[in-house]
């Protein structure tokens, strides 16, 4: 399997190539030449494995220079029960007859990140060996709340790697705020983003492109690489987990084999839902994926209109995860449209010089063929919450109530109750304060003992990785301007 940038098929790379390097020199998504198909008894070959077995029969398909081995070591060890808290890894969980709830939350930062990003490491430094990189990787991340602390969590102590995790000030929850500023390890960095997650977002884009500090890093014995979506490494395990939620649904005879299903994902940088179209492309009978956003509906308006258009007010909402008005990982499923590096690089100059650009006909055409977008404000985020955990026992965090709105939402406007699985992105103890809220209490209490506050109002319990919080000494402080976030990379590699 080679892969080739969206904005320039011309030059092809390698999948350790792909992954080490992170992000194409030209600015393009480094992706699949091509999607594999599933071979015909896939499905049923995979309903009887575990799900470290699954992954590594899914990842092979884009690993061809990686043994099989070696992905089942990589596989153990990121999906083991001293990570999991759920031998299922990635368990299904029935609402009603038509709606499933594929939890992805089981990890050691509680939230679906963690599928990707204990796994991702294994890739990068395999990669380092595979490419014969001397120098060692400086791993650069961009947070709107989780995908911070599964990238520190996944790289603390990986050898010839050090990460540093911007993350906006005063734009994620106080819980994921604990989790990143009190990470152990010897080469993890933290740094608050006076701005949003776009500003965080944009910054680390453009340390990449920067020459000038490119060689400085060269000079100092290291080379950029991320650990957001736009790696490859990341939106590759991501594939993994929709496949095992569709074998588990017929294991269980929820559905049959080949009966179609829809997917729901709350969403913000696209890499989740995105990862779902690429299951789809591989033959998984998914008919309709629905795109749930919050008050920052920008995909909504593109999915319905073909016009993507950032020039809007940035909310900062309880769902914070999906506060992002620039969805990175579309670029790569406007490739996977168009097959045309030309009108994709073309979108994308016009992005970053007017914040808009408009799709063609064709492909506004096989985007509302596929894909459907609903967004929903903060009261009816409050009102889904409450009403799951009243109708059916479930509790749900602020995101994936989001996900159960769009699927409402779907549902009234087409009257199609084909079986949907619905992404549950976190655990609903990681935004306990807004949880509660929703639940009624007018007095939440303050920081972690909102996690106290939960369990008490509900009987269960709160993950372990959070409620050890209490116990962690804060190490990160620092706080910096977006123009100035290369400050912070040059210090953290003195």
């Amino acid at each position: 399997m080679r892969y080739i940038s969206t904005r320039n098929n011309t030059i092809q790379y390698s999948a350790s190539q792909a992954i080490t390097q992170g992000l194409a020199k030209d600015g393009g998504l480094l992706t699949p030449f091509y999607i594999p198909k599933l071979p015909g008894k896939a499905l049923e070959d995979l309903m009887a494995m575990a799900y470290q077995q699954r992954a590594v029969y899914v990842m092979k398909h884009y690993l061809e220079e990686f043994s099989v081995k070696e992905l089942t070591d990589y596989t153990n060890a990121a999906y083991g029960p001293d990570k999991f808290d759920s031998p299922a890894v990635a368990p299904v969980r029935t609402v009603n007859e038509n709606t499933h709830s594929l939890e992805l939350w089981h990890g050691p930062t509680c939230a679906f990140k963690d599928m990707a990003l204990q796994m991702l490491p294994h890739l990068l430094s395999a990669s380092l060996v595979k490419t014969e990189e001397e120098k060692t990787a400086c791993i650069l991340v961009a947070t709107s709340g989780d995908t911070g602390k599964g990238a520190l969590e996944g790289f603390k102590n990986v050898p010839r790697t050090k990460i540093l995790v911007f993350y906006p000030k005063d734009g994620v929850s106080q819980v994921q705020e604990l989790q990143m500023v009190t990470q152990e390890g010897n080469n993890v960095g933290v740094a608050a983003v006076v701005g949003n997650f776009d500003d965080a977002q944009t910054g680390v884009k453009k340390l990449f492109s920067n020459e000038k500090v490119c060689r400085e890093l060269q000079r100092r014995g290291y080379f950029f690489s991320s650990a957001n979506s736009i790696n490859w490494g990341r939106v590759l395990p991501q594939i993994v987990y929709y496949i095992s939620a569709y074998c588990d649904l017929i294991r269980d005879e929820k559905i049959t084999q080949g009966q179609a299903v829809n997917v729901c994902v709350p969403t913000g940088n696209f890499g989740n839902i995105l990862a779902a179209y690429y299951a789809r492309e591989m033959g998984l009978p998914i008919d309709q994926l629905i795109c749930a956003s919050n008050s920052n509906n920008v995909l909504t308006e593109f999915l319905r209109e073909g016009v993507y258009d950032r020039n809007r007010t940035f909310y900062n909402t309880i769902s914070p995860s999906m506060d992002i008005l620039i969805s990175s990982n579309l670029e790569r499923l406007l490739y996977s449209l168009t097959q045309d590096p030309a009108e994709v690089k073309h979108y994308m100059a016009r992005l970053a010089e007017v914040g808009r650009y408009q799709v063609s006909d064709r492909v506004k055409g096989k985007l509302q063929k596929r894909f459907r977008g609903y967004c929903c404000g903060e009261p009816e985020t409050r009102q889904i919450i409450r009403s799951m955990y009243e109708k059916h026992g479930y509790l749900i965090d602020t995101h994936t109530a989001v996900a159960f709105s769009a699927l409402e939402q779907y549902r009234a406007e087409t009257g199609d109750e084909t079986p949907a699985i619905v992404a549950s992105t976190a655990s609903p103890f990681k935004f306990a304060g807004s949880v509660l809220e929703a639940l009624g209490e007018t007095r939440v209490a303050p920081g972690l003992d909102a996690l106290d506050q939960l369990t008490a109002k509900t009987g269960q319990p709160a993950p372990a990785p959070l409620a050890s919080l209490r116990d962690k000494q804060i190490r990160f402080t620092q706080v910096v301007e977006k123009e100035r976030m290369v400050d912070a990379v040059l210090s953290m590699l003195e």
